[in-house]
């Protein structure tokens, strides 16, 4: 692959000079253009031919949802991402953007001066930039690398009984997390907990909108609370989400810990909580995301007999974590996105009549 030829579409002439300076210092980028609205970006796609736009949601004339709805109507293979402020309005703004089909999300550093701006775009801007035109370009390849299995301690066996659903997902994962939950039956009868790479508030917004669009209520989790069946929890942005056994109850536990994979929250902790809590009745999926973050996680919970379910290739937006767990030889099925759900409901059920 060549350079990959970004496109910068931001009304801030301050942040368009920061991100294409930050960016063009990595030998594999090459800046394309920037433009200061949606109308001037549309205007110039055929001009300039980017592999990858980046896209602020709240600009004037043309406002980047409208923006990216047109950029899906003539150039629907190039990934776009958003680039949004960390508000409420901003997260609302980003989800919807998610859903008409942008490939992730970047909030927009809002502190630290520009030598700080500079090092997050750096350090987490341009990785997933990067992994996201991979993971395009490996997916017109029919060529899959090949399964390396890990050298693991033996295992108990598994019962078949499933007590905790946990879910670890980063990029591509409000898409996602929304396929799944549409196909989750408002009596699946164990609590589900997802850890879901995002900052503050956009957890908050994603509950919300994972609950008004499936039959199973989603909240942004809080200390203390005592899990229930047919209930689902998502981790907050920056804190870390554990189980702990409270007399005969689990009950979640928020913490500040250390990042874990450069991420808080991080799927690690929340896996190696379950596997201890609830040992061999937890059922993990590990979906859509780039790096690391839960294949130690993975392997506690196989460890311990509990089971693992990855999402494909096929269907993953980047498939770096769902890879990773896959190479390792630690998932009992490797899915779509469309069977994870109905999956999920036959592992839960067939013991639970």
């Amino acid at each position: 692959m060549g350079k990959i030829r970004v496109l910068i579409v931001d009304d801030s002439a301050i942040i368009r000079r920061a991100v294409s300076d930050e960016l063009a210092l990595d030998p594999e980028i090459e800046i394309a253009g920037t433009a200061p609205n949606g109308q001037i970006a549309l205007a110039k796609m055929t001009q300039v031919n980017p592999d990858f736009v980046l896209l602020d949601v709240e600009m004037p004339v043309l406002d980047g949802l409208k923006t990216l709805a047109e950029l899906k109507k003539t150039h629907r293979r190039i990934p776009v991402m958003m680039f949004s402020s960390l508000t409420e309005r901003g997260a609302d703004a980003t989800l919807d953007a998610l859903m008409l089909g942008a490939a992730g999300y970047f909030t927009k550093p809002n502190s630290g001066g520009i030598e700080e701006s500079r090092r997050i775009i750096r350090e987490q801007l341009l990785p997933q930039i990067k992994a996201i035109c991979a993971a395009n370009l490996v997916k017109s390849t029919p060529a899959r690398p090949a399964v390396i299995p890990v050298s693991l301690p033996p295992r108990p066996a598994p019962s078949g009984v499933v007590d905790v659903v946990a879910i670890g997902v980063s990029t591509g994962g409000p898409n996602a997390l929304m396929e799944l939950f549409r196909n989750l039956p408002a009596n699946l009868p164990v609590p589900i907990l997802i850890v879901q790479h995002m900052p503050p508030v956009f957890t908050k917004q994603l509950a919300h909108r994972l609950s008004a669009n499936s039959k199973i209520v989603v909240e942004e989790a809080t200390s203390g609370t005592f899990l229930e069946q047919g209930r689902a929890w998502i981790a907050p942005g920056d804190n870390h989400m554990t189980v702990v056994r409270q007399g005969l109850r689990q009950m979640l536990v928020l913490d500040k810990e250390p990042q874990e994979n450069s991420c808080r929250p991080a799927v690690d902790p929340l896996f190696r909580s379950v596997a201890k809590v609830f040992g061999g009745q937890t059922l993990a999926i590990v979906m859509t995301g780039m790096g690391s973050d839960g294949l130690r996680g993975c392997e506690a919970i196989k460890a311990a007999g509990g089971r693992v379910l990855v999402q494909d290739e096929a269907t993953s937006v980047v498939w770096g974590m769902p890879g990773i767990v896959s190479r390792a030889g630690l998932a009992d099925k490797v899915l779509p996105l469309a069977l994870i759900g109905p999956e999920i409901v036959r592992r839960v059920l067939r013991t639970k009549d």
